[in-house]
């Protein structure tokens, strides 16, 4: 992976910068849709491409280790021949998910047992065999094994967790860097901080996470049910720490007043499920704030379902047409909201990359921040 810094604002961090994958271009501040078991729910690949225009979506190591299961993934040529998918993919070594969706789960140095959300069947994730399963998958960027403390946490465990998250990573990057790859395109590995919401752990992880000169990091263990002002008061102090010549992630982040705040904070890559499931729960993101599209004061409501932008497919169909589709449970409301959401939050960052390039950003943040904190 190649990494270019390409412009930063004079007033905040917000930076725009270039990653160069074999799978293509990535233009940061990104967000990445998330298409958990290789696809994002309801939407065909094609529409992904046309409508919402990501450089990479996310997929989930836990979910794809137990349905279809890695050799499945690897026998079809990887995970983009899979999901016939051209462009980059990200994905989460699962470690998430083994704490928030599994039952009796046993952490030890060696790994984690855990039982499959499924059926219940007994599995083992260490270190090392997370990236062995990220590499049969074949993602671009995969994730170094972690563990993500709840919110809130004792101090005392959130060290304690910290401590044995970086071991685990340097048994992922000896794993890396030891085993081959299984096609004709590279891997890169990003390191996760942890820390909760201690200033001494996060620059503790933030600086050992640097010191591995991994090719890019993230932040991991926020958005978990911390305030808002505490996961910025987090990132502002380790995007402060870690190197400025390497790409941020920040993971599962979240409103799109996050992602303004966040960026302007210097973090450029982003995830998270709340545009396509909030969608599929009738809620959506506009300009001028959310919409809960079931209310009845749009039943009569003609216009667009986003009339400030009619770049979006979403532009022929009215409010009006989309709250029948959900009070009729019809397929088709989930699939345009879902659209919709991701277009959104795409156009977003991709706005925000030309005021930071322009020199304008700090003055556009403000206002639009402003300006989409409103329930409508």
């Amino acid at each position: 992976m190649k990494f270019k810094l390409n412009y930063i604002d004079k007033n905040t961090n917000a930076r725009a910068c270039t990653l160069i994958t074999n799978h293509g271009e990535i233009k940061t501040p990104i967000f990445m849709p998330v298409g958990t078991a290789a696809t994002i729910k309801g939407v065909h690949q094609r529409d992904i491409v046309t409508d919402i225009d990501p450089d990479v979506i996310l997929s989930n190591t836990y979910h794809l280790y137990l349905r279809p299961g890695e050799k499945i993934i690897e026998k079809a040529g990887g995970l983009h021949k899979f999901m016939n998918w051209e462009r980059n993919i990200l994905t989460d070594s699962g470690g998430y998910q083994v704490y928030s969706l599994s039952n009796n789960v046993k952490i030890s140095e060696g790994g984690v047992e855990f039982k499959s959300h499924i059926d219940g069947s007994s599995h083992f994730f260490s270190p090392e065999n997370a990236i062995k399963i990220q590499k049969s998958i074949g993602a671009d960027i995969i994730m170094a094994f972690d563990e993500c403390p709840p919110y809130p946490c004792e101090y005392g465990y959130v060290k304690k967790s910290m401590n044995l998250t970086h071991r685990w990573l340097e048994r992922c990057i000896k794993e890396f860097k030891n085993s081959g790859s299984k096609y004709d395109y590279q891997q890169t590995l990003f390191p996760i901080v942890q820390g909760g919401t201690y200033k001494d752990l996060r620059k503790c992880s933030a600086e050992y996470i640097s010191n591995t000169e991994c090719d890019g990091n993230a932040i991991g263990g926020l958005s978990v049910g911390e305030p808002a002002e505490e996961m910025y008061e987090m990132t502002d102090l380790v995007c402060n720490i870690l190197p400025k010549t390497k790409p941020r992630y920040l993971m599962g982040v979240g409103t799109p007043i996050n992602l303004l705040e966040n960026i302007a904070l210097g973090v450029d890559m982003f995830d998270c499920v709340m545009p396509s499931r909030n969608a599929r729960n009738g809620m959506l993101f506009t300009l001028d704030g959310t919409i809960n599209i079931k209310n009845n004061k749009w039943k009569e409501d003609f216009s667009l379902i986003d009339e400030n932008n009619h770049s979006f497919v979403d532009s022929s169909y009215s409010k009006a047409y989309l709250r029948h589709l959900f009070i009729s449970k019809e397929a088709l409301g989930k699939q345009i909201a879902t659209i919709h959401n991701l277009a959104f939050y795409t156009w977003l960052v991709k706005e925000a990359r030309k005021n930071i390039i322009n020199g304008s950003f700090d003055d556009w943040k403000s206002k639009t921040v402003k300006r989409m904190n409103n329930r409508l």
